[in-house]
C-alpha cells in the first residue's frame, strides 16, 4: 500500500488551467499505473487519465486533447495538467496507484481527493 496526497485543486474560470499533483509516500517505480479519477455529485467515479510505467497513457474520452498526465518516478509524483477547463470538469479528483495481475488492476492506494470547481 502507498499513501497518496493530492494538491493543486481549486476554483478556476471556464477555459482556464490547473495542474494537480499527487505525491506518494514511497517509491512509485514499481507501481504499474498511476492515475487520476474524478467523481461529480450524483455520478460514478470515472477514469480521467492514467500513465503506465512504460510511458503509455489512457485518457477518458471527455478530456482527450485537454488534459495531460505525467509521472516523475524520481520524485514519486504524478501530475495532471488540465487545460481548457469546462464546468463539466467540476468534481473531486482522486489519485490512484495500481498494479496489474494479468489484465486486472489492483489498487494499492487512493488519495483523499481534491476539489476542482470550474465556474464563472
Amino acid at each position: 500500500q502507498v499513501d497518496l496526497v493530492e494538491s493543486g485543486g481549486g476554483l478556476v474560470q471556464p477555459g482556464g488551467s490547473l495542474r494537480l499533483s499527487c505525491v506518494a509516500s514511497g517509491s512509485i517505480v514499481s507501481i504499474d499505473a498511476m492515475g487520476w479519477y474524478r467523481q461529480a455529485p450524483g455520478r460514478q467515479r470515472e477514469l480521467v487519465a492514467r500513465v503506465f510505467n512504460d510511458g503509455n497513457t489512457n485518457y477518458g474520452e471527455s478530456v482527450l486533447g485537454r488534459f495531460t498526465i505525467s509521472r516523475d518516478n524520481a520524485e514519486n509524483t504524478v501530475y495532471l495538467q488540465m487545460n481548457s477547463l469546462e464546468p463539466e470538469d467540476t468534481a473531486v479528483y482522486f489519485c490512484n496507484a495500481a498494479n496489474y495481475v494479468g489484465k486486472f488492476a489492483v489498487s494499492v492506494g487512493w488519495g483523499q481527493g481534491i476539489q476542482v470547481t470550474v465556474s464563472s
